[in-house]
């Protein structure tokens, strides 16, 4: 028969590389630690595991084989399994901009909980002392259950990645319309100042000539009322002046 320790590895031996293989592109060069930091984290689980459950159990306070003893014990192991997994996969997604922290704790909740459900199913299968070997079927079981709860779980963290990308790209691609559009408001309401300051230059300058013409005629008007007889006298004396010279060449 299986014991409990094989079919744990079981599980999680192929949960975690088909994650690792799933999120090799949201993660980046972190995926390459995601198995190594999650195997090291359930490593550091079962040691704690043993160091608080095998005093207890060598004094007689907690006996495995009697309930509610061992649905208290797994109680407890997965909450230190979960935590140390919980923290070693959050340290990763924190270090990436568009995974959530919070897969960490979805992923750990479902890995423990289908570890669980299949412990539950296949409990006369399981043992506290086994071999791999004489209990390779329900071995197969945990292998097949860790393959699609890692499917699962990261298909739907690339899947959740993938839309936060597109909106991403849509946010993106909306700020640069929009500072087109607004670049080209600007580029307009400048062209328009400018020819608004056009038109008034040239108005004053039309203005100011009218101004200066009417002045000028003015000032001519002006100048013929004054002098206007002695002017036109001063034109007939040289008239006669000039008849006169012509006469006398004849």
């Amino acid at each position: 028969m299986l014991d409990y320790v094989s079919a744990g590895i079981a599980f999680y031996i192929t949960l975690l590389p088909v994650q690792e293989w799933i999120l090799e592109f949201r993660l980046g060069y972190l995926g390459r630690y995601w198995s190594l930091i999650s195997v090291a984290g359930l490593f550091i689980g079962f040691l704690l595991c043993v160091l608080i459950f095998v005093p207890l159990i060598i004094n007689m306070i907690l006996d495995p084989f009697r309930y509610p003893n061992n649905a208290v014990m797994s109680g407890i192991a997965a909450v230190i399994f979960g935590a140390i997994l919980w923290l070693g996969q959050w340290l990763i997604l924190r270090q990436t901009e568009m995974t959530p922290r919070i897969f960490a704790v979805i992923n750990t909740v479902v890995g423990i909980s289908v570890f669980s459900v299949l412990v539950w199913f296949n409990q006369k299968s399981l043992q506290w002392s086994g071999g791999p070997i004489e209990g390779w079927r329900t071995g197969l079981i945990f292998l097949v259950g860790g393959t699609c709860t890692g499917a699962a779980t990261g298909k739907a963290l690339d899947f959740y990645c993938g839309r936060v990308e597109q909106r991403l790209i849509r946010l993106e691609r909306e700020r640069v319309e929009q500072e087109t559009q607004e670049r080209e408001r600007l580029k307009r309401e400048k062209l328009e100042k400018e020819r608004l300051e056009q038109e008034l230059l040239e108005a004053e300058m039309a203005e100011r000539k009218r101004k200066q013409r009417e002045a000028a005629i003015e000032e001519e008007r002006l100048w013929y009322e004054q002098h206007g007889k002695d002017y036109a006298d001063y034109e007939y004396d040289e008239d006669d002046q000039e008849y006169k010279d012509e006469d006398q060449e004849e």
